[in-house]
């Protein structure tokens, strides 16, 4: 990523923003629901790049025990990757449980006045999120992101260590919100051994990705389902 591109980005997720979603959200934890509502709320924490759920205290069917307040920290940006403890904005940090079930540190309240009444909620922490009817996976989904993908004649090159990976004149290029322009190659435009890999990740807008490994790089190929 460029650094005009970085800066951009930390302009833009500097401030906690959050709004209210119309949707209808569930939470799933040990098999039963302890979330159910209608008034959640999309909060991104300064530098967090996607949103969390934030939930109204009293549609939490969950114990709650206040962890101590948060220490802050994290990297520039706060990518997905970054475990949801890690927290860029004074609060407390809360421990949930249901059922039989615990998960440390699932539960933050901010201190921002306009939140004083809700919880905002790990999305790992939970077996299942769900918004209306549908499963929900990765990460709620920002209504401010957008996904362009253009098929192209551009002529793409993919070498490692001077060793040809792929060559196309036809890909599919990928244009997203405060991302990088990346190309997605036909596999039949792969020309290096490749060995399945165990890792599998998921994106809430591309969905779920397989990896593949070269003999001297693993995971080096992602192909997306």
């Amino acid at each position: 990523m460029s650094t005009r591109m970085r800066d951009a980005m930390g302009e833009r997720f500097k401030e906690m923003r959050h709004e209210p979603t119309e949707k209808r959200v569930r939470a799933v934890l040990g098999g039963e629901t302890i979330v159910d509502t209608t008034d959640a709320v999309l909060v991104w924490e300064p530098r967090r790049i996607v949103p969390t759920y934030a939930v109204p205290a009293t549609d939490l069917r969950a114990e709650v025990a206040e962890a101590g307040e948060v220490t802050l920290g994290g990297p520039a940006l706060l990518h997905p990757g970054i475990p949801f403890a890690v927290h860029s904005t004074p609060g407390l940090s809360l421990d949930l449980a249901f059922g039989g079930e615990r998960r440390a540190e699932a539960g933050f309240r901010p201190d921002d006045p306009d939140l004083r009444d809700h919880v905002l909620l790990d999305f790992d922490a939970m077996d299942q999120w769900f918004e209306e009817d549908e499963e929900v996976h990765g990460h709620p989904r920002d209504p401010y992101h957008r996904v362009d993908s253009r098929t192209s004649t551009r002529h793409i090159r993919i070498e490692d260590d001077g060793v040809l990976l792929a060559e196309t004149s036809r890909p599919t290029l990928l244009f997203e919100t405060s991302l990088p322009v990346r190309f997605y190659l036909p596999i039949e435009d792969v020309v290096a051994d490749l060995t399945p890999s165990d890792q599998l990740t998921y994106c809430p807008y591309k969905g779920q990705a397989s990896y593949w490994s070269t003999e001297s790089r693993p995971n080096v190929v992602a192909i997306v389902r």
